[in-house]
């Protein structure tokens, strides 16, 4: 029995709304049981220097935690006068899943920055902020055809994540916090809506895991980001 009381297939109850920030270009507010997490995306004229003068745009992302989204208080990044090894990692991830979906030509010179902002943590934080990014940097899109920045849509696809894993011994879909820190496998799978792989972030914490147990966890995962896709289109149509 999982601690939430789920079957081994089922996915945390997930909402996605609107509405919470007044300024930025696009956003939104994912929830993943209780991980929580508050989105936005900001447009800015410019590139980076590796990128003046090409015409191609840029996504990047910055990700933090509120410092009581876990049940003991974390030290802001901006008092330790560093961003952590951990959200360097998942900052760049959130920026590789999302570009990989987006025709950067198409931007022009500009880029759009994803902030986000775990309010809440119980594990899932980087697959519920590559999630709700993506809806964010839809409306920010929207935007710029609308002021007519830009005269196509460049994105070319969904893109969602999900996590998989083993926990004694049985596949399970979209980890809790409780699940995730006694998984013998933990895995975070992002993918198209096409149904091509992006990432796929894989680790044996006990026993190696076989090429079956990996084929069933992708099968999971997979099924699991169809469902959330269409969770992101009901936003989106909003």
């Amino acid at each position: 029995m999982r601690p939430d009381s789920r079957k081994w297939n089922e996915m945390r109850p997930l909402r996605i709304t609107r509405g919470n920030m007044k300024y930025a270009e696009g956003e939104a507010f994912i929830e993943m049981g209780d991980t929580k997490v508050l989105c936005s995306a900001s447009v800015e004229e410019g590139v980076p220097v590796f990128l003046k003068g090409t015409g191609t745009g840029w996504i990047t992302s910055e990700y933090s935690m509120l410092p009581r989204a876990t049940k003991t208080r974390t030290v802001r990044d901006s008092v330790r006068g560093r961003v952590g090894g951990r959200s360097q990692e998942i900052q760049r991830i959130i920026g590789r899943a999302v570009r990989a979906v987006v025709d950067l030509n198409k931007l022009g010179e500009r880029s759009i920055i994803l902030d986000c902002d775990v309010v809440q943590a119980d594990g899932g934080t980087r697959t519920a902020s590559i999630n709700g990014a993506f809806v964010a940097l839809t409306y920010a899109v929207f935007q710029l055809l609308e002021r007519g920045l830009i005269s196509e849509n460049p994105i070319n696809d969904f893109i969602a994540a999900v996590s998989v894993g083993l926990v004694k011994g049985k596949p399970i879909l979209d980890l809790c916090y409780e699940e995730d820190s006694i998984a013998e496998v933990d895995m975070n799978v992002a993918m198209t809506g096409s149904g091509k792989i992006v990432e796929i972030q894989g680790t044996s914490e006990k026993e190696p895991f076989n090429r079956e147990q990996l084929d069933i966890m992708l099968n999971l995962a997979g099924n699991g980001i169809t469902r959330i896709i269409k969770k992101q289109k009901e936003a989106i149509a909003q």
